[in-house]
């Protein structure tokens, strides 16, 4: 199963943020799901102040590089998950009963 999700465009407020901040290139090294949901959860926000405090937010996490979310982040997480999936799929969904004691 596919899990998909609608792509958040990038308001120009945010570009711009991100590039006097000097965080693009650290955005863009973030995992697709990452850069869609920040953008998303900014995008979202009802009152300005609350928009401006997590677009605050990101760019202190993309600053910082160990946080996404307030949760503890590294690009090894990224990495690892992507070696687990790939050894799932590689793995045989059962054994051969041959192989089975």
């Amino acid at each position: 199963m596919t899990l998909t999700r609608t792509r958040n465009q990038m308001p120009d407020y945010i570009r711009e943020a991100l590039n006097e901040r000097r965080v693009m290139d650290a955005y863009r090294e973030r995992p697709d799901y990452q850069q869609n949901d920040y953008i998303g959860w900014i995008t979202r926000a009802k009152r300005e102040e609350t928009k401006q405090k997590r677009l605050a937010q990101m760019l202190d996490e993309l600053e910082g590089g160990r946080l996404y979310m307030n949760m503890s982040w590294t690009k090894s997480h990224t990495l690892r998950n992507k070696r687990s999936a790939k050894r799932k799929q590689e793995q045989p969904t059962h054994l051969p009963l041959s192989k089975m004691k």
